[in-house]
């Protein structure tokens, strides 16, 4: 490419570059981009909403979870509990004889 071709690219470039700034300084851009940030900041809102639902769903599952295990427990160790009361039966029941 000769040197005016090169010096014809730089400005357009340059003309181009300050033409595009003066238009993204410009009231109408300003004011869209209040829109977007707007919107964003309702997304956001919406978003932090979600996840407190999902953090109150979780805590729900987790307490209903350890209520869960809570119960088992407590059912192991009655039969534990059942099972040594008949094996001592069956040692009183065998000495006995």
């Amino acid at each position: 490419m000769n040197t005016v071709g090169k010096i014809a690219l730089f400005v357009g470039g340059t003309l181009f570059g300050s033409a595009g700034f003066k238009l993204l300084s410009s009231r109408d851009a300003k004011k869209a981009y209040s829109h977007v940030t707007a919107a964003v900041l309702r997304c956001k809102d919406q978003v932090m909403k979600d996840v407190e639902t999902v953090q109150e769903n979780c805590s729900d599952i987790l307490a209903d979870a350890k209520a869960i295990n809570e119960e088992r427990a407590k059912k192991e160790e009655a039969r534990i509990i059942e099972d040594l009361a008949a094996e001592d039966a069956e040692e009183t029941e065998a000495e006995g004889i």
